[in-house]
């Protein structure tokens, strides 16, 4: 199981960095006092604004330069430098008023030199992730969190990996180091007084006098917009295909606007595993698209599991991320930038919001509360704690609040409420920080339309029985791309990509993830009680075949600790 040595991106010091070793500060491409940017691959992330009084860091990525060049009263040909440095005039002439202009997808710091005051951003949608240490005499910032290791304490966030077990990932502004946070989505951090700003949040806007078919037209034009304004100029674009609504209807569009080849990219299993072949082949053939289609043996899971826990910042539960990064390695041998169809399940009504549906109809019968509800609808964890961690370690997180409580009795309609929730967490801590993370280790990179700030925007004037109503799902969606689509592939129910982990471990995996998670000194041994995950293990009461997907939980959570510890 060998790994690939991780690249470190660029990060920010700041604080009292005089009194840092010198080792720690190699690799500085620009200081300024006690404020250091560093870049060990060299590579210019940061830029002075027109006046020199504004330092801007960080990676950055706009879609409307023309409009915003406009605003300053400048031409394409008068101004001639890239987005950081648009943002530094934005900044001279607005301040922090300036990001209610940005469309696009970022991760920045602003040094003010004068007034010595330092900004976090993040865009809104959480598309690029940002991160910060909380103690100690200097500051440190990054975009991934293994930047940050030389700078933090091995000391994991309890409540945080309690989240991790119930969600498959880490909701909010904790990350499992105790001592690191994330800049949350749409907001700007300010320090020294470490002030937090809510520059953009969702917001329920429902626009019930017009139809389905007007409510389609007006999400078809806004997509004909995002996907080419999402396209690379000059170059073929890619773009992950399984065969579902989502991802069919990106590749229609990309395929009906892109002048360059579009290459397509399918994977399945193997033999003994279902696949979706058939659909993502006939969209393929639609679209004449140059398809590729991947095999991912039993064998490559388990092996390229610790290179994808590496490239990742939080663990992240989900059996997708192997092929994620095996399709990623495929699609760079024939193009820079990948598009995908994620998004779309939050946005539009994917059927996962149907139990929650359900318990908000008969809680009274389940009599299970809300955040209950909410927390077992993921399928992992959630009601095994009481057994399955130590009760030293239970006892210290069974009382501390969730995350998700408040945005569970934000006042909407209920459906906008559980995708909101989607959008915000899911969306932010794991989809797109796994399109980001690991479409970047392997050199490309990864757009994903369907979570454009201005479609989830648009989502939420949408009236609900147009996202999911009964078994009907994402039927706004279907409205909007039915004309491109072949009907088989408009009208299909949502299965979503399965990962055969249950099989895995049955049959492939037992010996190794037994000796990984039993061992006496494995790195989750402080936390879980080993007999629980023994009857895992054994498959022992696994009446609804659940015992798979958690034991894949467990053993991506093993795997990241051991890389990211040592």
């Amino acid at each position: 199981m060998g790994v690939t040595v991780f690249s470190r991106s660029w990060r920010v010091a700041w604080g009292k960095i005089h009194t840092l070793a010198s080792r720690l500060l190699t690799d500085v491409v620009w200081q300024d006092g006690e404020f250091a940017v560093i870049s060990p691959s060299g590579q210019e992330i940061f830029r002075l604004s027109p006046t020199e009084d504004f330092v801007v860091v960080g990676d950055i990525w706009l879609t409307n330069q023309g409009e915003l060049l406009g605003k300053l009263g400048l031409t394409t040909e008068e101004f001639g430098g890239d987005d950081l440095d648009l943002l530094g005039r934005l900044w001279e002439r607005w301040g922090g008023e300036c990001l209610q202009l940005l469309v696009g997808m970022f991760s920045l710091v602003i040094w003010e030199r004068r007034q010595q005051r330092l900004w976090m951003i993040r865009d809104r949608v959480g598309a690029k992730t940002l991160y910060y240490t909380r103690h100690g005499a200097v500051q440190w910032i990054a975009p991934q969190l293994p930047s940050l290791s030389a700078y933090r304490s091995s000391e994991l966030d309890l409540v945080a990996l309690r989240d991790y077990l119930c969600c498959a990932f880490v909701p909010g502004e904790r990350t499992l180091w105790q001592d690191v946070k994330e800049v949350r989505p749409g907001t700007a951090v300010l320090s020294p007084a470490t002030e937090v700003y809510t520059y953009w949040q969702l917001q329920e806007n429902i626009s019930n006098q017009e139809s389905l078919e007007w409510h389609g037209e007006s999400l078809r034009g806004l997509l004909n917009q995002v996907v080419q304004e999402y396209l690379p100029t000059n170059q073929p674009v890619g773009v992950f295909l399984s065969g579902g609504l989502d991802s069919s209807c990106i590749t229609a569009l990309a395929a009906k606007f892109h002048s360059h080849p579009v290459h397509t990219y399918s994977m399945h299993f193997g033999a003994e595993s279902p696949n979706e072949l058939e659909f993502s082949s006939l969209v393929a053939q639609h679209c004449q698209t140059q398809h590729h289609i991947l095999e991912i043996t039993f064998g490559d899971m388990w092996n390229y599991l610790p290179q994808v826990m590496l490239h990742l910042d939080d663990p992240i539960g989900d059996p997708l991320t192997v092929p994620n990064l095996l399709l990623g390695k495929l699609a760079k041998n024939h193009v820079e930038v990948i598009l995908n169809g994620e998004g779309g399940d939050p946005c539009f009504g994917g059927p996962k919001n149907q139990p929650m549906l359900i318990n908000c109809l008969y809680g009274g019968v389940t009599n299970q509360d809300g955040l209950a509800a909410y927390l077992t609808s993921f399928k992992k964890c959630a009601d095994d704690l009481p057994q399955l961690l130590k009760p030293d370690v239970y006892h210290a997180v069974v009382e501390e609040k969730s995350v998700f409580a408040p945005d569970l009795n934000a006042k909407m309609n209920y459906l906008n409420c559980l995708m909101g929730l989607n959008i915000k967490y899911k969306g932010a801590d794991q989809i797109l920080t796994k399109v980001n993370n690991l479409t970047s280790a392997v050199g490309l990179i990864g757009r994903s339309p369907l979570f454009d700030q201005r479609v989830v925007d648009l989502s939420m004037t949408i009236p609900p029985i147009y996202k999911l109503s009964g078994v009907e799902e994402k039927a706004v969606l279907k409205q909007a791309v039915r004309d491109i689509l072949p009907p088989s592939i408009i009208h299909r129910p949502k299965s979503g990509m399965m990962v055969p982990v249950q099989l895995g471990f049955r049959k492939y995996w037992q010996q190794q993830a037994r000796k990984m998670l039993l061992h006496k000194k494995s790195a989750i041994a402080p936390y879980f009680q080993q007999q629980v995950i023994q009857d895992w293990l054994n498959y022992r009461g696994d009446i609804w075949g659940r015992y798979g997907v958690k034991l894949w939980l467990l053993t991506s959570l093993e795997v990241w600790l051991q890389v990211h510890q040592g």
